[in-house]
C-alpha cells in the first residue's frame, strides 16, 4: 500500500473525523501506512482515540472500498488530494484541525490569494447585489473568490467571479463531491469544475447532515485571508464561518445593513464586535496590504440603466424615493403612500424595473438595486 492509498482510505473511514486523524498521524511520525498497519494496543495509546475510532481502523477493509472510490473518482473527474500533495492548499496547513485530504473535480492549483464572500441563504435583491459586485471586483484583482455552493448569497459570490473572463472561484462542498446540493446549482457546479475547482473533505456518497456544513465552513475560512459577511442573521453558517477565520487568524468582515432586518443583525453584531465594516472592495483591499489600482467595472447582473437618475420623469423619482430606506415595498403599499392607484404604481415600478434601478422579489415586492463600486 503507498502513502497517497492510506491517506485516502484513513479519510473515508466512519467515526474518525480530521482531529482524531491529525493526532494519530502525528503518533505515528505522519505515516498513514503505518497508523493502517498499527495493532489495537497502539492506537488505543494515542490520546483522544475512541474506541470506535480504534475499530474503524482495524477493520479498514470492510468499511472502505479504495477500488469503488478510485473508480467513482475517474467516473467523475475528481482527484483526491491528500496532504502531501503538491496541489494540497497550503493555506489549511495553517488551521488547527486540516482534513488529511480533499477530493477536487477540476485542474486549479489553489495559488492565488482567496477570500471567503458568505451570507444567508435568504437573501435580499440588495445583498444578491453586493455579494456579486464584491466578488467580481476581487476577481478582477485576481483574488480567487471561496464560498459554500449554498443558495443564496454564497450563489451569487459564485456567479460574481464567473462574471469576469479570468475569475477563479471554489465551491467548498457540505457533502460527497458527487452530490450537487442544492440541485438547482448544477450548472454552476459544472462551470466552477471547469474553470476552477469544487472541493469536499467527504467520501463519494456522503449525504449533508449538521456535522458535515460546520465542517465545510471551517474550510471556507481556512482557505480565504478574510471572510467577507454580506447577510446573516445572529445565527447561521456564515456566523459559524466568521467565528472560524477569527480563531484561524483570519480578517473577518462584514456589509452593514438595516437595524431593522433579519438579514443585517448578524453582520451589524460582528461590526459590534469589531469585525472589518466593508464598505467598498478597497477597504478589504488596503486591510490585506494590497497595492493595485482597481480596474473600472461594468455594471452587475442587472439590466443596464439607460437614463440618469436627474432623467426620471416625477412621477418615478417619487416612487424610487420610497425605496430609499431599503424596505421590499409592493405596488399597493406604494399607492396607499402617494395616494395613486396601485394600477398605475405597477406601470412606474415596471419602469424603474427596465431601467434598472428596482428588482422583482419572488414574493412579488420590490426591491432597491444597489450597484457595489
Amino acid at each position: 500500500m503507498n502513502r497517497s492509498d492510506a491517506y485516502w482510505i484513513l479519510n473515508g473511514l466512519k467515526a474518525i473525523g480530521p482531529i482524531s486523524l491529525n493526532r494519530l498521524l502525528d503518533a505515528f511520525d505522519g505515516d498513514p501506512v503505518a497508523v493502517l498497519s498499527a495493532d489495537k494496543r497502539s492506537l488505543s495509546a494515542v490520546p483522544g482515540i475512541t474506541r470506535n475510532a480504534v475499530e474503524s481502523i482495524l477493520g479498514w477493509d470492510d468499511q472502505f472500498d479504495i477500488q469503488w472510490e478510485k473508480r467513482n473518482a475517474s467516473k467523475h473527474s475528481v482527484e483526491f488530494i491528500d496532504r502531501e500533495n503538491s496541489r494540497y492548499p497550503s493555506d489549511l496547513n495553517e488551521i488547527h484541525d486540516p482534513p488529511i485530504g480533499l477530493y477536487a473535480l477540476g485542474s486549479y492549483d489553489f495559488s492565488a490569494t482567496s477570500v471567503a464572500i458568505v451570507g444567508s441563504r435568504r437573501t435580499t435583491m440588495y445583498g444578491q447585489s453586493i455579494a456579486r459586485g464584491i466578488s467580481r471586483e476581487l476577481s478582477q484583482s485576481g483574488i480567487c473568490v471561496v464560498s459554500g455552493l449554498a443558495r443564496g448569497i454564497d450563489t451569487h459570490a459564485h456567479k460574481g467571479a464567473l462574471e469576469y473572463d479570468e475569475g477563479l472561484t471554489v465551491a467548498v462542498m457540505g457533502c460527497g463531491i458527487d452530490i450537487i446540493y442544492p440541485p438547482e446549482n448544477i450548472d454552476l457546479y459544472r462551470e466552477i469544475g471547469d474553470r476552477c475547482a469544487v472541493i469536499s473533505e467527504f467520501p463519494f456518497g456522503r449525504r449533508a447532515d449538521k456535522q458535515t456544513f460546520p465542517m465545510r465552513n471551517r474550510l471556507v475560512s481556512g482557505l480565504s485571508k478574510a471572510v467577507v459577511v454580506v447577510e446573516s442573521d445572529l445565527r447561521g453558517g456564515s456566523m459559524i464561518t466568521a467565528k472560524f477565520a477569527g480563531e484561524q487568524g483570519r480578517l473577518v468582515c462584514a456589509v452593514p445593513g438595516r437595524i431593522d432586518q433579519k438579514t443585517s443583525r448578524g453582520c451589524n453584531r460582528l461590526i459590534r464586535d469589531g469585525a472589518l465594516l466593508l464598505s467598498s472592495v478597497d477597504d478589504l483591499l488596503d486591510e490585506l496590504a494590497y497595492e493595485c489600482q482597481l480596474p473600472h467595472l461594468d455594471g452587475l447582473d442587472t439590466p443596464e440603466r439607460k437614463s440618469d437618475i436627474d432623467a426620471l420623469s416625477d412621477d418615478e423619482s417619487k416612487v424610487l424615493k420610497l425605496f430609499s430606506g431599503g424596505e421590499a415595498l409592493d405596488a399597493d403599499r406604494i399607492g396607499r403612500q402617494i395616494e395613486r392607484p396601485a394600477s398605475e404604481v405597477s406601470s412606474t415600478l415596471m419602469l424603474l424595473e427596465l431601467k434598472g434601478y428596482i428588482a422583482k422579489r419572488l414574493d412579488g415586492s420590490f426591491e432597491a438595486v444597489s450597484n457595489f463600486r
